[in-house]
C-alpha cells in the first residue's frame, strides 16, 4: 500500500505540487528514490536514516521506494527530506492520522540529528500549497516569517522531526504564525542612510536622476572618476517610491528562490539595489543552470540594476540587457522546458568618457587617443543605448561645491515631486498594464505624447542634426512626458521636448564630441 504526502517544488519563479509517495513493504532492506531526482535529492537516502535514528524511529526490514510525482519533471534540493521522512514513517504505521497528514504540505531539510534546516524558496511554495486549497504548509522555523507572508492558510513552524511526527498525530499543538506584510513594509521602506543633500554639486545629474525616477527611465552617468557617479545611482531608490504589497511578494519571491529574504522580517521591504562587477557572466545577468535560477538582472526586478564601469562588461554580457529592458522580462530555454523571469528593473549605468577616465576633464590631461575612445564606446552597442533613455554627463566636482554648506534638496523633497508625478500616471494609466512613462505601448505614446507646432519642428531638427532612431525618437517623447508631469502640465510643450533632447548626448554623430559636451 503505497502513502503520499503533499510537497512541492520550484519551477522558475513559481511553485508546483511535488507528491512524496511512499510504499514501504516487508522484506530486505532496501530503500530507493525515484521520480527523476537530482544528486542532493538522491542524497537524502542517508540524511533520513541517519535522522530518523537520531529521533529514535528505528526501521524495521522494509523495502521502500519513494516517487516524487509527476516523475517526468526533475527535482532538486534538500527542501524533501522531511516529506520524505514522514513518508516512511506513516509507511511503518508510525503515523496514523490521515486526515491530518492530508491536509498540510511539508518541506524541509534534514540535519544528520533530526533537527530541521531552512530550505530556499519557501514563499512560493506558501504561495503554491494556497492555490491546492489544503489547510496548512510545515516549513522549517527558520522560514516561517517567510511563508507568513502569504495569508489564507496556517503556516506551521517545527525545528525538529520528532515535532512534526507529534502535530500529525495529535499529540502536540503547534500555533500558527501570522505576520503582518502591510506593517513591515511601512516600518522598513524609508530607513535608509544615503540621501541626495550628501551629494556636491551636480543639479544638472540630480534633476535628471528625478527625471528617470519619476518615470522609470533607464540612465547613463558619463564623468571622470571621483564626480559622484556611484553616488548618484545608490541615492536612487531614495527618491522611488515605496513598494506597495504586491511589488513587495513578487521582489520577495525572487529572492526567497536564492536564498537571499532576511529572516528576521520574512520580506523584501526596499526596493532592490542590484550592483554586480563588470566581470560577472551571461549566466550571472540573466540566470541560469540546468534548472535555472534567477540572475542579477531579475533580482532587481522592482528596483534598480547599476552597472558600474559600464563599458567593462563583455559585449555578450551587455547584450542580454536588451530583451529584458524592452519587454519586462527574461526568457531562459533548456531541454527540459524554459523559464520565465521578471526583470521590470530601472537601468543605472555609469561609464568615464575614455579609457583613462579624464577626456574633457579641465584637471586631467587625458592620455588617450581618438581611436582609443572611439573602440572604447563602441563596446556598447547603438540598439542598447538606444535602450537607455538618459545620457548624462557628470563633470568633476569644482571646490566650491565641494565645501558649500548648501548641498542641495534632500532625497524627502526629491521624493515628493516623484510621488506627485506617478500619481498622474497612476491616473493616466489606470485599468491597463502599463505603470509609469518608460512603459508606455507604442499606441499610448501616440495619443498621450501629441506635439505642438514648436514641439514638431524641435524633434524634427534632433531627429536631423543628432541622428536619432526611431526608438530614440520615441524615448524622447517619453521623457518629454515625464518632465511634464513633474511640471503638472497636462500638454508636452517646447520646453519639455528641448530638455527631453539634451539628454540624448550619446546620440550623435560623434560620440567624442557628445561626451565633451
Amino acid at each position: 500500500m503505497a502513502f503520499f504526502v503533499h510537497s512541492a517544488a520550484l519551477l522558475g519563479v513559481d511553485a508546483y505540487r511535488v507528491e512524496i509517495q511512499v510504499d514501504a513493504r516487508p522484506g530486505t532492506w532496501f530503500f530507493n528514490i525515484v521520480g527523476l531526482p537530482d544528486g542532493a535529492v538522491r542524497e537524502a537516502k542517508d540524511r533520513v536514516q541517519a535522522a530518523l535514528y537520531a529521533s529514535g524511529y528505528y526501521l524495521p526490514e522494509r523495502h521502500i521506494t519513494v516517487n516524487l510525482a509527476p516523475s517526468d519533471t526533475r527535482k532538486e534540493g534538500s527542501g524533501f527530506d522531511l516529506p520524505i521522512a514522514i513518508g516512511i514513517l506513516t509507511g511503518i504505521s508510525l503515523i496514523s492520522n490521515q486526515d491530518r497528514l492530508s491536509q498540510y504540505a511539508i518541506i524541509g531539510e534534514l540535519a544528520l540529528d533530526g533537527s530541521v534546516r531552512g530550505v530556499r524558496g519557501v514563499l512560493p511554495v506558501a504561495m503554491a500549497v494556497r492555490e491546492m486549497g489544503l489547510q496548512g504548509v510545515i516549513v522549517p522555523a527558520a522560514n516561517v516569517r517567510e511563508a507568513a507572508i502569504v495569508k489564507g492558510i496556517e503556516v506551521i513552524p517545527v525545528s525538529h522531526l520528532t515535532q512534526v511526527v507529534e502535530f500529525l498525530r495529535g499529540d502536540l499543538d503547534l500555533a500558527p504564525v501570522r505576520v503582518d506584510a502591510t506593517g513591515l513594509l511601512a516600518g522598513g521602506a524609508l530607513r535608509m542612510e544615503e540621501d541626495f543633500n550628501q551629494v556636491a554639486g551636480q543639479n544638472h545629474a540630480k534633476r535628471a536622476m528625478e527625471i528617470a525616477a519619476a518615470g522609470g527611465h533607464n540612465i547613463i552617468l558619463i564623468g571622470p572618476p571621483g564626480s559622484g557617479k556611484t553616488m548618484l545611482a545608490k541615492r536612487m531608490i531614495t527618491i522611488l517610491p515605496d513598494m506597495c504589497l504586491e511589488e513587495a511578494l513578487e521582489v520577495t519571491r525572487i529572492h526567497s528562490i536564492v536564498g537571499r529574504v532576511p529572516s528576521e522580517v520574512g520580506i523584501v521591504t526596499r526596493r532592490p539595489f542590484i550592483s554586480p562587477h563588470h566581470t560577472i557572466s551571461y549566466a550571472g545577468l540573466a540566470g541560469g543552470g540546468s534548472s535555472p535560477r534567477p540572475g542579477m538582472i531579475s533580482l532587481s526586478h522592482r528596483g534598480v540594476l547599476f552597472l558600474d564601469e559600464f563599458p567593462e562588461f563583455s559585449r555578450p554580457v551587455l547584450e542580454v540587457l536588451r530583451q529584458p529592458i524592452e519587454d519586462g522580462n527574461v526568457t531562459l530555454v533548456r531541454a527540459l522546458g524554459s523559464v520565465t523571469f521578471p526583470t521590470d528593473f530601472t537601468l543605472v549605468a555609469a561609464m568615464n568618457p575614455c579609457p583613462c577616465g579624464y577626456y574633457g576633464d579641465p584637471f586631467h590631461e587625458c592620455i588617450c587617443s581618438p581611436v582609443q575612445i572611439s573602440r572604447y564606446h563602441q563596446r556598447i552597442s547603438g540598439p542598447l543605448l538606444d535602450r537607455i533613455d538618459l545620457h548624462v554627463e557628470v563633470p568633476a566636482v569644482r571646490y566650491m561645491e565641494l565645501n558649500a554648506k548648501n548641498r542641495g534638496e534632500s532625497s524627502s523633497q526629491i521624493r515628493e515631486r516623484v510621488l506627485a508625478a506617478r500619481i498622474r500616471q497612476g491616473t493616466r494609466f489606470v485599468n491597463t498594464d502599463t505603470r509609469c512613462n518608460a512603459g508606455m505601448t507604442v499606441k499610448q505614446l501616440r495619443a498621450l505624447c501629441v506635439l505642438d507646432a514648436d514641439g514638431h519642428r524641435l524633434m524634427q531638427s534632433a531627429m536631423e542634426k543628432l541622428g536619432f532612431s526611431a526608438r530614440a525618437h520615441d524615448r524622447v517623447l517619453k521623457v518629454a512626458r515625464t518632465i511634464a508631469d513633474l511640471d503638472g502640465s497636462r500638454e508636452i510643450r517646447a520646453p519639455h521636448i528641448s530638455e527631453a533632447v539634451q539628454y540624448r548626448g550619446l546620440d550623435r554623430a560623434s560620440v567624442i564630441h557628445a561626451v565633451s559636451g
